[in-house]
């Protein structure tokens, strides 16, 4: 079986997934820039590992699996991808994630880069003899909108910390050992003014971006912060920026954003407004998830998911499955 990988995806992320195969496979590397070599490249092949599908593929007849190097399906047109191709993506970034926000609010609340600058300049401030005190996490109530793996991943460190939790999907139900129950998406603006932490968790779709506008920030506690640990355009950019600014909401927690450079080289803003000059933000380049054991984890299951793929085996992570196509 022939597994296609792009030229550009070929960056080294991928190198341990053939070590861990354990069915033949043959790898090609195809330069997508390459219409002639990639359209002929595609056509033979029964796998392709990808994160994205434009409208304008080449056709692949005998693709039986486009396999996502990782969780985010934004970038692929699923109604483009050949109706035979099972759509499966990876996740394994639940633990990178997670400890980030226990670790951002932690700094929020216990401000330790800002003690250390002080005293290494030989100032006490916020010592037992020269306030201002800290803040703890105890107690505080974290929001969780959308609550998935990674909502509950932190749900349990943060209760973990005796944090009050309360979360909200758009699949409700029962809740777990760490939230009472997962509240319908109507409660959402009760969450938002009940929470001193708010963490969004959702995906990216025509029906989650900007979700989260003014009349929500608005609704938040003064003194509240928002994570977006899961698509920047989740939350209505000038809204965020002013609401941070004007001290509508206490401050904002951002690693994932509205513009991203096209190469590793180019200086680029993450945003059109100056949140870097807003001292109540903690600015991070959609670095929560990337950590060293991120990549051997996926490479894992991707090498899983093609085992069973050869084997005729259940794949893992199904985002679509095949399309039944009427008898013609």
């Amino acid at each position: 079986m022939i597994l296609l990988i792009k030229k550009i995806d070929n960056d080294g992320r991928l190198a341990s997934v053939p070590d861990m195969l354990t069915t033949q496979w043959t790898i090609e590397i195809a330069d997508s820039e390459d219409d002639a070599g990639f359209s002929s490249a595609l056509a033979r092949a029964d796998a392709l590992v990808s994160m994205d599908w434009p409208a304008t593929m080449p056709p692949a007849p005998q693709l039986q699996l486009l396999q996502l190097p990782g969780a985010g399906t934004d970038a692929i047109a699923l109604d483009a991808v050949p109706a035979q191709t099972t759509v499966c993506n990876v996740f394994e970034h639940e633990t990178g994630i997670s400890e980030y926000v226990l670790a951002t609010m932690l700094q929020w609340v216990v401000p330790i880069p800002k003690l250390d600058a002080a005293l290494r300049g030989g100032k006490w401030h916020g010592s037992q003899m020269y306030g201002p005190r800290h803040q703890e996490l105890f107690g505080q109530t974290l929001g969780i909108i959308g609550y998935g793996r990674i909502g509950q991943e932190v749900a349990r460190r943060a209760r973990a910390f005796g944090m009050l939790l309360r979360a909200c999907s758009r699949t409700p139900g029962d809740g777990d050992d760490a939230v009472e129950a997962v509240e319908p998406m109507d409660n959402l603006k009760d969450i938002l003014a009940q929470s001193d932490f708010v963490l969004l968790g959702m995906p990216l779709s025509s029906q989650t971006c900007g979700m989260i506008g003014a009349s929500q920030l608005a609704a938040m506690k003064p003194s509240a912060v928002i994570i977006n640990v899961a698509r920047g355009p989740l939350i209505d950019e000038e809204a965020l920026f002013d609401a941070c600014r004007d001290g509508i909401i206490g401050g904002a927690i951002i690693d994932t954003w509205y513009r991203y450079p096209s190469t590793d080289m180019e200086v680029c803003p993450p945003s059109r407004f100056a949140f870097h000059e807003l001292d109540n933000v903690i600015m991070t380049p959609h670095a929560s998830a990337w950590t060293e054991q991120l990549m051997p984890r996926r490479n894992q299951v991707i090498a899983r998911n093609l085992d069973r793929l050869a084997r005729s085996e259940p794949l893992l992570n199904i985002v679509r499955a095949p399309v039944p196509q009427a008898n013609q």
